[in-house]
């Protein structure tokens, strides 16, 4: 996309927020930073769209040169923002004004998501936008296409720690293995973007943020070229943190400050098979990144071992599903709202296929 192009009602490029995404995969302390930065009023990032959770519907909609078919995607994707768990403040949007502002641009899913994101950066009077969808790391190059000013903000963290925060998140599996997979994939992802875009990826370590949050905030801060500022040392005081602490179990450490010592907490949540398992998967990963291992790495991973753990993972869903509706029906209800939503558009849009399909039928014969 040419961002010097000007469309008739809308700011030209260099005049909107900067687009950041966070990558590249969930429970790295995302929330934690996020939180932080957004004490700096130049700086908004509300909680993420996850939009790699619609993007399995995105072929439903077929040609999206046909305006009927990008207007109805445009819909359902403020419709998700409306599901969402968490709602973006001070925020409603107007399908037909953002069908209209971007009809004329490259057509995309991500091009409707990121509307939407620096509208509301541009309403909060922001100089950078982030979008914490980390899994989106795979569209990262459509997403320079559309954006070449596009930062990449890059959070590591000891996949051993990582995956043993994953394996009691209802967001991911419920196995070592499947989320040691998960993680090496998303790295994978997140050092070809940075061999392809060297200037444009910032990694941080998010030990090294335990140990010195100050420090890993400035750089992030620099980097974004916007002002460290000394409240983003206390997230008590953040309102969206006590928010959000109180709506899932997942995010009620994010109210505090982060404690050093948990980063070692996966040697007792871990078996040691189970870190076995992880080092094998990521050491390549873990050197690059400086992790030491503490195994020899030489656990096997075949079909026969891949079956027990998706079977293993599939029941562990089913219990967690159960457990959070029974301890945290709030949590519980906002999630399958959510998931209900995606189910419906999918319905809702397969409904559609198959009465195209049989007006064609109808008119063949």
């Amino acid at each position: 996309m040419n961002t010097s192009m000007h469309i008739p009602g809308v700011k030209s490029a260099s005049s909107r927020p900067r687009p950041v995404l966070m990558i590249p995969v969930r429970r790295c302390g995302s929330h934690a930073l996020r939180l932080r930065l957004n004490f700096n009023p130049r700086f908004f990032s509300p909680y993420p769209l996850h939009i790699v959770d619609f993007m399995p519907l995105v072929p439903l909609y077929g040609n999206l040169a046909d305006d009927d078919a990008y207007f109805r995607m445009v819909v359902d994707v403020v419709g998700l923002q409306a599901a969402s768990m968490v709602k973006w403040p001070d925020t409603a949007f107007d399908p037909i004004d953002i069908f209209e502002s971007i009809c004329d641009e490259p057509r995309s899913v991500h091009r409707i998501v990121w509307e939407m994101l620096l509208r509301a950066g541009e309403r909060h009077k922001a100089k950078v936008v982030m979008d914490k969808s980390l899994d989106s790391v795979q569209y990262a190059d459509e997403l320079m296409r559309l954006f070449p000013d596009m930062l990449f903000l890059n959070v590591v963290r000891d996949p051993r720690a990582q995956v043993a925060s994953m394996n009691k998140a209802i967001i991911h599996e419920f196995d070592t293995l499947l989320n040691a997979r998960i993680w090496v994939d998303a790295h994978r992802s997140a050092c070809e973007l940075l061999a392809r875009y060297p200037d444009r990826v910032l990694t941080i370590r998010y030990e090294d943020f335990l140990s010195n949050q100050e420090k890993t905030l400035m750089k992030v801060c620099t980097f974004f070229e916007i002002d460290f500022l000394p409240q983003m040392l206390d997230v008590t005081r953040s309102a969206e943190a006590n928010q959000i602490a109180k709506l899932s179990a997942l995010w009620m450490s994010n109210c505090y400050s982060p404690i050093v010592a948990n980063a070692d907490k996966f040697k007792k949540q871990l078996s040691m098979d189970e870190i076995e398992m992880v080092e094998t998967l990521a050491q390549q990963y873990m050197r690059l990144y400086g992790y030491e291992m503490m195994t020899n790495a030489r656990a096997t991973v075949d079909d026969k071992v891949l079956g027990i753990a998706r079977a293993r993972s599939d029941a562990g869903r089913e219990i967690a599903w159960r457990d959070l509706r029974e301890k945290n029906f709030r949590d519980y209800t906002l999630r399958r709202y959510r998931a209900d939503y995606l189910a419906r558009v999918r319905a809702g849009l397969e409904a559609a296929r198959g009465m195209a399909g049989h007006a064609t039928r109808s008119a063949v014969a």
